[in-house]
């Protein structure tokens, strides 16, 4: 499965960016996807994830009522909607897919459990 990420940018704090994750002739079907990010110095972290079957949706703490994850069937797409930017939102976001996973497996998601993985794309949040 090849996943394409896009939709990073610059963006003032307070501000909104929409972010896609595409799996062109591939299908998510009975995967999750998910959204890690990684900021210069610090170690990739799980940002937010999606059932594609069940629609089930999981996020870090620190993006709660901020970012939302998002399916759209019809172009076969994952969308992070982030609002509410902050300056420590910057990292390079990563899209990546793997097998269904449990809710109790989201209190400590690894990036090691995604079998596939999208480039990074940008996103920084100027103060």
């Amino acid at each position: 499965v090849q996943l394409q990420a896009s939709g990073g940018g610059l963006v003032q704090a307070g501000g909104s960016l929409r972010l896609s994750c595409a799996a062109p002739g591939s299908t998510f079907s009975n995967r999750d996807v998910a959204w890690f990010r990684q900021a210069p110095g610090k170690e990739r972290e799980f940002v937010a994830a999606i059932n594609w079957s069940r629609n089930s949706k999981y996020y870090t703490d620190s993006v709660k009522g901020r970012f939302g994850i998002s399916k759209d069937y019809a172009k076969n797409t994952v969308v992070l909607l982030m609002n509410s930017l902050k300056p420590e939102d910057t990292a390079l976001y990563y899209c990546a897919a793997g097998t269904s996973k449990t809710l109790s497996y989201y209190s400590r998601p690894r990036s090691d459990d995604y079998s596939y993985w999208g480039q990074g794309t940008q996103v920084t949040v100027s103060s």
